[in-house]
Protein backbone atom coordinates (compact mmCIF):
# COMPACT_ATOMS: atom_id res chain seq x y z
CA UNK A 1 0.00 0.00 0.00
CA UNK A 2 0.98 3.35 -0.68
CA UNK A 3 0.44 7.20 1.07
CA UNK A 4 -2.00 9.12 -0.34
CA UNK A 5 -0.20 12.76 0.46
CA UNK A 6 -3.62 14.36 -0.58
CA UNK A 7 -5.57 12.65 2.15
CA UNK A 8 -2.76 12.25 5.33
CA UNK A 9 -0.33 14.54 6.75
CA UNK A 10 3.23 13.60 7.74
CA UNK A 11 2.75 15.27 11.18
CA UNK A 12 -0.51 13.16 12.17
CA UNK A 13 -0.75 12.12 15.43
CA UNK A 14 -2.55 9.24 16.26
CA UNK A 15 -3.77 8.15 20.28
CA UNK A 16 -4.14 4.38 20.44
CA UNK A 17 -7.27 3.30 23.07
CA UNK A 18 -7.08 0.82 24.91
CA UNK A 19 -10.40 0.01 27.49
CA UNK A 20 -9.60 -2.84 30.01
CA UNK A 21 -11.19 -4.73 32.97
CA UNK A 22 -8.78 -6.81 35.49
CA UNK A 23 -6.79 -7.59 32.69
CA UNK A 24 -3.18 -6.88 34.04
CA UNK A 25 -1.51 -9.69 32.28
CA UNK A 26 -3.06 -9.03 29.24
CA UNK A 27 -2.95 -5.36 29.43
CA UNK A 28 1.21 -5.96 29.72
CA UNK A 29 1.50 -8.13 26.70
CA UNK A 30 -0.14 -5.35 24.82
CA UNK A 31 1.33 -2.25 25.61
CA UNK A 32 4.67 -4.14 24.96
CA UNK A 33 3.62 -4.73 21.73
CA UNK A 34 2.79 -1.53 20.96
CA UNK A 35 6.81 -0.23 21.60
CA UNK A 36 7.54 -0.85 18.04
CA UNK A 37 5.31 -0.12 15.45
CA UNK A 38 7.16 1.22 13.28
CA UNK A 39 5.59 4.63 12.14
CA UNK A 40 8.63 5.10 9.39
CA UNK A 41 8.32 8.80 10.32
CA UNK A 42 4.73 8.67 8.56
CA UNK A 43 2.99 9.91 12.26
CA UNK A 44 3.14 9.76 15.44
CA UNK A 45 1.56 7.94 18.59
CA UNK A 46 0.60 7.75 21.83
CA UNK A 47 -1.16 5.40 24.06
CA UNK A 48 -4.81 5.99 26.04
CA UNK A 49 -5.83 3.49 29.24
CA UNK A 50 -8.88 3.44 30.47
CA UNK A 51 -9.53 1.46 33.34
CA UNK A 52 -12.87 0.75 33.65
CA UNK A 53 -12.91 -0.66 37.64
CA UNK A 54 -13.59 2.12 39.86
CA UNK A 55 -10.52 -0.02 42.32
CA UNK A 56 -8.71 1.42 39.75
CA UNK A 57 -6.99 -1.70 39.61
CA UNK A 58 -4.86 -1.25 36.11
CA UNK A 59 -3.50 2.26 38.06
CA UNK A 60 0.03 1.10 38.87
CA UNK A 61 0.20 -1.33 36.39
CA UNK A 62 0.17 1.24 33.50
CA UNK A 63 2.21 3.58 35.86
CA UNK A 64 5.06 0.55 35.54
CA UNK A 65 4.74 0.52 31.79
CA UNK A 66 4.64 3.97 31.29
CA UNK A 67 8.33 4.39 33.19
CA UNK A 68 9.42 1.96 30.82
CA UNK A 69 7.55 3.34 27.74
CA UNK A 70 9.49 4.65 24.56
CA UNK A 71 5.99 5.77 23.88
CA UNK A 72 3.47 8.08 25.85
CA UNK A 73 1.08 6.92 28.37
CA UNK A 74 -1.60 8.18 29.79
CA UNK A 75 -4.06 6.70 32.22
CA UNK A 76 -7.86 7.48 32.59
CA UNK A 77 -10.76 5.65 34.95
CA UNK A 78 -14.30 5.75 34.33
CA UNK A 79 -15.53 3.94 37.43
CA UNK A 80 -18.98 3.29 35.97
CA UNK A 81 -18.85 -0.22 34.77
CA UNK A 82 -19.66 0.46 31.21
CA UNK A 83 -17.31 -0.29 28.41
CA UNK A 84 -19.88 2.67 25.90
CA UNK A 85 -18.19 5.05 29.02
CA UNK A 86 -15.09 3.86 28.83
CA UNK A 87 -15.06 4.47 25.14
CA UNK A 88 -16.50 7.91 25.19
CA UNK A 89 -13.56 8.50 28.05
CA UNK A 90 -11.35 7.60 25.67
CA UNK A 91 -12.13 9.45 22.40
CA UNK A 92 -12.67 12.88 25.04
CA UNK A 93 -9.17 12.30 26.10
CA UNK A 94 -7.46 11.17 22.86
CA UNK A 95 -5.08 14.10 21.20
CA UNK A 96 -4.65 12.61 17.83
CA UNK A 97 -6.13 13.32 14.72
CA UNK A 98 -6.67 9.38 14.14
CA UNK A 99 -8.03 7.17 17.10
CA UNK A 100 -7.50 3.56 17.24
CA UNK A 101 -8.89 1.14 19.06
CA UNK A 102 -7.69 -2.04 20.22
CA UNK A 103 -8.77 -4.44 22.77
CA UNK A 104 -6.92 -5.43 25.83
CA UNK A 105 -6.47 -8.87 25.26
CA UNK A 106 -5.33 -8.46 21.95
CA UNK A 107 -1.49 -8.42 20.70
CA UNK A 108 -0.63 -6.51 17.68
CA UNK A 109 1.40 -7.81 14.71
CA UNK A 110 4.64 -5.39 13.80
CA UNK A 111 3.07 -2.89 11.07
CA UNK A 112 -0.22 -3.15 12.39
CA UNK A 113 -0.67 0.52 12.97
CA UNK A 114 1.16 1.42 9.72
CA UNK A 115 -0.62 -0.85 7.40
CA UNK A 116 -4.19 0.97 8.81
CA UNK A 117 -2.70 4.37 8.29
CA UNK A 118 -1.78 3.54 4.51
CA UNK A 119 -4.98 2.29 3.97
CA UNK A 120 -7.54 5.20 4.94
CA UNK A 121 -5.39 7.10 2.61
CA UNK A 122 -5.26 4.68 -0.11
CA UNK A 123 -8.69 4.28 -0.12
CA UNK A 124 -10.01 7.71 1.11
CA UNK A 125 -11.68 6.34 4.43
CA UNK A 126 -13.23 7.21 7.12
CA UNK A 127 -12.05 4.35 9.35
CA UNK A 128 -10.23 0.91 8.46
CA UNK A 129 -11.07 -2.39 10.57
CA UNK A 130 -8.13 -5.39 10.49
CA UNK A 131 -8.34 -9.05 11.36
CA UNK A 132 -8.75 -10.06 15.18
CA UNK A 133 -7.30 -13.46 14.75
CA UNK A 134 -7.57 -16.29 17.74
CA UNK A 135 -4.59 -17.12 19.67
CA UNK A 136 -5.55 -20.12 21.80
CA UNK A 137 -3.94 -20.44 25.31
CA UNK A 138 -3.52 -23.97 26.57
CA UNK A 139 -5.01 -26.92 24.98
CA UNK A 140 -8.17 -26.37 23.26
CA UNK A 141 -10.96 -29.27 22.24
CA UNK A 142 -10.59 -30.07 18.86
CA UNK A 143 -14.61 -29.23 18.33
CA UNK A 144 -13.93 -25.44 19.29
CA UNK A 145 -11.31 -25.48 16.44
CA UNK A 146 -12.94 -27.44 14.17
CA UNK A 147 -15.98 -25.38 14.38
CA UNK A 148 -13.76 -21.94 14.15
CA UNK A 149 -16.17 -20.48 16.68
CA UNK A 150 -13.61 -17.69 17.71
CA UNK A 151 -12.71 -17.18 13.49
CA UNK A 152 -14.51 -14.22 12.04
CA UNK A 153 -15.54 -13.38 8.99
CA UNK A 154 -12.31 -12.12 6.77
CA UNK A 155 -12.47 -9.31 3.66
CA UNK A 156 -10.46 -8.26 0.89
CA UNK A 157 -8.67 -5.08 1.57
CA UNK A 158 -10.31 -1.80 0.61
CA UNK A 159 -13.53 -3.69 0.73
CA UNK A 160 -16.10 -1.34 2.07
CA UNK A 161 -17.76 -3.07 5.11
CA UNK A 162 -21.40 -3.09 6.18
CA UNK A 163 -22.46 -2.44 9.65
CA UNK A 164 -22.99 -5.50 11.00
CA UNK A 165 -19.33 -7.20 10.18
CA UNK A 166 -17.90 -4.03 12.40
CA UNK A 167 -16.39 -3.69 15.37
CA UNK A 168 -13.74 -1.91 17.95
CA UNK A 169 -11.29 -4.71 18.49
CA UNK A 170 -9.22 -3.72 15.88
CA UNK A 171 -9.83 -0.70 14.11
CA UNK A 172 -8.48 3.05 13.21
CA UNK A 173 -10.35 6.20 13.13
CA UNK A 174 -10.22 9.92 11.96
CA UNK A 175 -10.84 12.03 15.02
CA UNK A 176 -13.37 14.01 13.26
CA UNK A 177 -16.00 11.11 13.70
CA UNK A 178 -16.27 11.83 16.48
CA UNK A 179 -16.57 16.09 16.25
CA UNK A 180 -20.22 15.78 16.59
CA UNK A 181 -21.76 14.55 19.94
CA UNK A 182 -24.07 12.38 18.71
CA UNK A 183 -21.19 10.65 17.31
CA UNK A 184 -20.41 9.09 20.76
CA UNK A 185 -21.08 5.32 22.15
CA UNK A 186 -24.74 4.63 23.77
CA UNK A 187 -24.48 3.90 27.37
CA UNK A 188 -27.54 1.93 27.02
CA UNK A 189 -25.30 -0.56 25.04
CA UNK A 190 -22.73 -0.55 28.10
CA UNK A 191 -23.00 -4.11 28.62
CA UNK A 192 -21.85 -5.36 24.63
CA UNK A 193 -22.68 -4.48 21.07
CA UNK A 194 -22.09 -0.53 21.60
CA UNK A 195 -19.48 -0.93 18.33
CA UNK A 196 -21.60 -2.21 16.49
CA UNK A 197 -24.58 0.60 17.44
CA UNK A 198 -21.75 2.82 16.96
CA UNK A 199 -20.89 2.16 13.16
CA UNK A 200 -24.87 1.50 12.12
CA UNK A 201 -25.47 5.14 13.06
CA UNK A 202 -21.92 6.30 11.76
CA UNK A 203 -22.69 4.31 8.24
CA UNK A 204 -26.32 5.87 8.13
CA UNK A 205 -24.52 9.42 8.60
CA UNK A 206 -22.56 8.36 5.16
CA UNK A 207 -19.08 7.33 6.73
CA UNK A 208 -16.80 4.92 5.19
CA UNK A 209 -14.99 2.30 6.78
CA UNK A 210 -13.07 -0.10 4.85
CA UNK A 211 -11.18 -3.68 5.18
CA UNK A 212 -7.41 -3.73 5.37
CA UNK A 213 -5.74 -7.73 5.70
CA UNK A 214 -2.67 -6.40 6.17
CA UNK A 215 -2.95 -5.62 10.08
CA UNK A 216 -3.85 -8.38 12.09
CA UNK A 217 -4.11 -8.11 15.76
CA UNK A 218 -4.06 -11.53 17.58
CA UNK A 219 -6.43 -11.81 20.90
CA UNK A 220 -6.07 -14.39 23.26
CA UNK A 221 -8.05 -16.85 23.97
CA UNK A 222 -8.33 -18.95 27.11
CA UNK A 223 -9.29 -21.84 28.33
CA UNK A 224 -12.54 -20.97 29.60
CA UNK A 225 -13.44 -19.11 26.49
CA UNK A 226 -13.35 -22.43 24.68
CA UNK A 227 -16.45 -23.84 27.08
CA UNK A 228 -19.88 -24.68 25.93
CA UNK A 229 -21.20 -22.52 28.61
CA UNK A 230 -19.08 -19.63 27.54
CA UNK A 231 -19.96 -19.44 24.15
CA UNK A 232 -23.85 -20.25 24.65
CA UNK A 233 -24.02 -17.32 27.09
CA UNK A 234 -22.46 -15.26 24.90
CA UNK A 235 -24.80 -16.37 22.09
CA UNK A 236 -27.65 -15.00 24.29
CA UNK A 237 -26.45 -12.04 24.78
CA UNK A 238 -26.24 -10.98 21.32
CA UNK A 239 -29.66 -11.13 21.15
CA UNK A 240 -29.93 -8.35 23.58
CA UNK A 241 -28.70 -5.70 20.74
CA UNK A 242 -32.21 -3.47 20.30
CA UNK A 243 -31.11 -2.75 16.59
CA UNK A 244 -32.31 -5.81 15.54
CA UNK A 245 -35.24 -5.18 13.04
CA UNK A 246 -39.18 -6.47 12.42
CA UNK A 247 -37.90 -9.54 9.73
CA UNK A 248 -34.77 -10.21 12.42
CA UNK A 249 -37.55 -11.05 14.81
CA UNK A 250 -39.62 -12.81 12.42
CA UNK A 251 -36.32 -15.16 11.30
CA UNK A 252 -35.90 -15.78 14.79
CA UNK A 253 -39.67 -17.15 15.41
CA UNK A 254 -39.25 -19.89 12.84
CA UNK A 255 -35.59 -20.21 13.25
CA UNK A 256 -35.63 -21.82 17.15
CA UNK A 257 -37.99 -24.86 16.46
CA UNK A 258 -36.49 -25.37 13.42
CA UNK A 259 -32.75 -25.60 15.18
CA UNK A 260 -34.11 -27.15 17.84
CA UNK A 261 -35.52 -29.96 16.06
CA UNK A 262 -32.72 -30.66 14.23
CA UNK A 263 -29.86 -30.54 16.98
CA UNK A 264 -30.59 -34.26 17.69
CA UNK A 265 -29.58 -35.16 14.12
CA UNK A 266 -26.72 -32.51 13.98
CA UNK A 267 -25.03 -34.19 16.92
CA UNK A 268 -24.95 -37.75 14.96
CA UNK A 269 -22.94 -35.55 12.31
CA UNK A 270 -20.43 -34.48 14.71
CA UNK A 271 -20.14 -32.51 18.43
CA UNK A 272 -18.87 -29.17 16.21
CA UNK A 273 -21.72 -29.12 13.54
CA UNK A 274 -24.16 -29.54 16.68
CA UNK A 275 -22.06 -26.77 18.73
CA UNK A 276 -22.65 -24.21 15.81
CA UNK A 277 -26.11 -24.30 15.21
CA UNK A 278 -27.01 -24.96 18.77
CA UNK A 279 -25.29 -21.27 19.28
CA UNK A 280 -27.18 -19.99 16.20
CA UNK A 281 -30.54 -21.50 18.19
CA UNK A 282 -29.21 -19.67 21.04
CA UNK A 283 -28.55 -16.25 18.86
CA UNK A 284 -32.30 -16.38 17.95
CA UNK A 285 -33.57 -17.09 21.48
CA UNK A 286 -31.81 -14.52 22.78
CA UNK A 287 -33.50 -12.04 20.44
CA UNK A 288 -36.62 -13.26 21.74
CA UNK A 289 -35.71 -13.27 25.16
CA UNK A 290 -34.86 -9.84 24.67
CA UNK A 291 -38.28 -8.19 22.72
CA UNK A 292 -40.11 -10.20 25.59
CA UNK A 293 -37.64 -8.09 28.26
CA UNK A 294 -35.84 -10.73 29.75
CA UNK A 295 -32.39 -10.95 30.71
CA UNK A 296 -30.74 -13.97 31.75
CA UNK A 297 -27.38 -12.71 31.12
CA UNK A 298 -26.42 -10.85 34.26
CA UNK A 299 -22.90 -10.32 33.42
CA UNK A 300 -21.29 -6.70 32.55
CA UNK A 301 -18.41 -8.47 30.69
CA UNK A 302 -19.36 -11.41 28.66
CA UNK A 303 -18.00 -11.01 25.43
CA UNK A 304 -20.56 -10.35 22.92
CA UNK A 305 -18.54 -11.11 20.18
Amino acid sequence: MGLNSHTMQINDDISVCICTYKRLKHLTKLVNGLQHQGPDGLFTYSIVVVDNDYTRSAEQTVEDLRRHSSVPIRYYNEPEQNIALARNKAVANAKGDFIAFIDDDEVPSANWLTNLYKACADFHADGVLGPVLPSYEGETPKWVVRGKFHERPTHRTGEVLHWRNMRTGNVLLRRSIFDNGERQFRREFGRGSEDTDFFRRMTAKGFRFVWCGEAPVYEAVPAERCTRSFLLRRALLRGRAPYFTTVDFVKSVVAVPLYTVALPFLLAAGHHLFMKYLIKDFDHLGRLLALCGIDVIKENYVSSR
